[in-house]
């Protein structure tokens, strides 16, 4: 499938993720990583993508194996923006472009969700890096013209998503982006990982300040020695 449709949902008219096969660029890395374990163990489908397959294959059996599940494989990007229904760009800001340009046709018509952050490091900390476009999301937009883009999951801790004797990883996802029922999706795949709640934060225009957010987060981690991540108030 290439986009949810009524069968794909509960009762309540929410989206059911586990519906979905779900597709990780730069899944071998950190944050990749995090997010392929907690779907794995929520039993979503997930394909994890690398530059090298053998590299995304051996990271999908030691994902298998910590998390006890057989539904994770490894492939090549080309291969895992093909066959995903849901793609998750969690590479390098420095390949950024790149990797999404040479697989803008195997991500048409697909719901791509941007959780890449621009951000430097100096002497002074973390800070987050200019774009041209206004941010690594609004890249995204317009590198994959035909594709659904939306931005989340930049503010999650990669340690504690990796860490699965943690239960639940407390924290809120803001979820951005011009399409309705994409951001719906990707809420409802935020709120598949326990403690990890899905929100609406704004049209895709608005991904730079919460991409920048990052760095705040960081240097918070890093005076604290914590795990920081976002809550917002006043929301049942």
């Amino acid at each position: 499938m290439n986009a949810p449709t009524s069968s794909d949902s509960s009762s309540d008219g929410a989206v059911d993720p586990t519906t979905l096969t779900v597709g990780v660029l730069g899944g071998t890395g950190n944050q990749g990583q995090g997010l392929a374990l907690r779907w794995a163990r929520a039993g979503i489908e997930v394909i994890v993508g690398s530059r090298a397959a053998e590299r995304a294959e051996n990271s999908a059996k030691e994902y298998c194996q910590a998390a006890g599940v057989d539904h994770v494989r490894g492939a090549d990007n080309a291969t895992c923006a093909s066959e995903a229904d849901v793609v998750v760009a969690a590479v390098p800001w420095e390949s950024h472009a790149e990797t999404l340009r040479g697989l803008a046709d195997q991500l048409k018509g697909k719901i791509v969700v941007d959780c890449v952050v621009p951000i430097g490091f100096d002497k002074k900390g973390p800070y987050p890096l200019p774009v041209e476009e206004g941010s690594a999301a609004q890249q995204a937009e317009q590198l994959l013209p035909e594709s659904r883009v939306t931005a989340a999951f930049h503010n999650v801790s990669a340690v504690l998503l990796a860490d699965l004797e943690q239960d639940r990883v407390d924290c809120d996802v803001l979820v951005l982006g011009d399409d309705r029922e994409a951001t719906d999706v990707v809420r409802a795949l935020a709120d598949a990982i326990p403690g990890v709640r899905g929100i609406y934060g704004g049209r895709l225009r608005n991904a730079y300040q919460v991409e920048c957010l990052t760095a705040n987060l960081i240097a918070i981690n890093r005076r604290y020695k914590v795990h920081a991540g976002i809550k917002i108030t006043d929301l049942e």
